[in-house]
């Protein structure tokens, strides 16, 4: 079977470009996989792709019309002029979308044209999956991915979705939250189904000698929370002064966070530490991970955190940690935002290292269901599903996921 997969920029660092590498790496062994990114940032991708699986750029541009092998800044007539217009394309409400760019829009529909009959066609964003509902033709299979949730979306963004996803064949969710939340919104307009985020098997045990260091990984913008974190820490390092915090990743909240660690008087024990091409390392040698985002659909790196036998302090946002975090069980759940109650999550567990290592036995647990052999499994259901229709024969009457498919999907996520 040929599964493409559609990207926003593969060559950037994200939890929807590590878990779209992630099913593309498990699928390729028994299906032809390629991967086609909209635009490119570098000569390499950040992640590591199997060899068998192809990466190709639709339109070899930088996200600002330049090419990627040129000066970043440096476009086309073409592309300062469109950039200044509102996009009147569906996908623009999209916020990556929002300035017009005819010429991306058209190499995009271009590739998917080109696919050949009966492949499936996965996008990933809101963006990509209206293009592929509107314009992708129906020869393919076509499937959107979200990778966030819903209720995150503009209302302008969900009226589009409402009117054009019942065209694709397929949306693919992270939560049971999300799943209700498409339910209610669509109906039995399209066939809808929960498929977790997938994560790189563990071989071996976990680090047993742990670091005094919590843990927290995402890019340094709004979405993450890391000013809340940071804020949260205070009182635990009054407490806890020879405990330290790490935060990898990037971001262009990077001045502003780091102003706040300096201000707070944290400089000694709160570390930006950037970006790592081995954050399992890091994940086995700290204690606790903590996801303070104000949103997210299912945190890529709060499942390879409990992988690796971290209990998990996490706000309660929509969406995803309630469906992996059993509070008390695996780690602790605290009301989203509830700074007091993030500090609070922190001080118990390294007060307590007795529960500190019985709920990361239980993340570990936790954890090993989501590795990405069980997760592909979903997927191969779901394509078995999709292509058990002759291609041209008019689309399967929309309906929702089986009760069956519900009622496991609820099991595991209780697990």
């Amino acid at each position: 079977m040929n599964i493409r997969y559609l990207l926003h920029n593969a060559y950037g660092i994200g939890g929807t470009i590590r878990t779209v590498f992630n099913q593309a790496n498990a699928l390729c062994a028994t299906h032809d996989v390629e991967i086609a990114s909209v635009y490119r940032t570098s000569e390499v991708p950040a992640f590591t792709l199997d060899p068998r699986v192809r990466l190709v750029s639709v339109t070899d541009l930088r996200p600002d019309g330049s090419r990627w092998t040129d000066e970043a800044g440096t476009n086309s007539r073409l592309w300062r002029k469109t950039r200044r217009m509102p996009n009147p394309m569906p996908h623009g409400r999209d916020f990556r979308y929002k300035r017009w760019d005819p010429q991306v829009d058209l190499l995009v529909i271009r590739y998917m044209r080109a696919q050949e009959k009966g492949t499936v066609l996965i996008s990933t964003r809101p963006a990509l999956n209206l293009l592929s509902a509107w314009f992708g033709p129906r020869k393919l299979i076509r499937i959107g991915q979200d990778h966030m949730n819903y209720r995150s979306y503009r209302l302008r963004l969900q009226a589009q979705i409402k009117r054009a996803y019942p065209r694709l064949d397929a949306v693919s969710v992270l939560t049971q939250a999300d799943l209700a939340d498409y339910r209610e919104a669509l109906g039995d307009a399209v066939r809808l189904v929960r498929i977790p985020n997938g994560i790189p098997a563990r071989t071996g045990a976990p680090d047993a000698e742990r670091d005094r260091t919590l843990i927290a990984a995402g890019r340094l913008e709004r979405q993450k929370g890391f000013d809340l974190l940071i804020e949260s820490f205070v009182p635990v390092h009054e407490k806890h002064p020879d405990w330290q915090l790490n935060i990898f990743g990037d971001g262009k909240w990077r001045k502003k966070l780091t102003a706040m660690i300096a201000e707070r008087g944290l400089d000694e024990v709160v570390h930006l530490r950037g970006t790592t091409r081995n954050l399992d390392a890091e994940l086995t040698r700290s204690s606790i991970f903590v996801l303070s985002s104000r949103k997210e659909g299912l945190p890529m790196v709060l499942l390879e955190a409990m992988n690796a036998g971290l209990p998990v302090v996490s706000f309660d946002c929509p969406t995803g940690p309630a469906d992996v975090v059993d509070d008390g069980g695996n780690g602790v759940l605290v009301p989203a935002e509830d700074l007091e109650g993030l500090a609070a999550g922190m001080s118990r567990l390294i007060e307590n290292s007795q529960e500190r290592e019985a709920m990361g036995l239980a993340a570990r647990a936790t954890g090993a269901q989501y590795e990405m052999h069980v997760i592909a499994a979903h997927w191969e259901k779901l394509f078995a599903e999709l292509t058990g229709r002759t291609a041209g024969e008019p689309k399967i009457p929309a309906q929702r996921v089986s009760q069956e498919s519900a009622e496991e999907s609820a099991r595991e996520s209780r697990r």
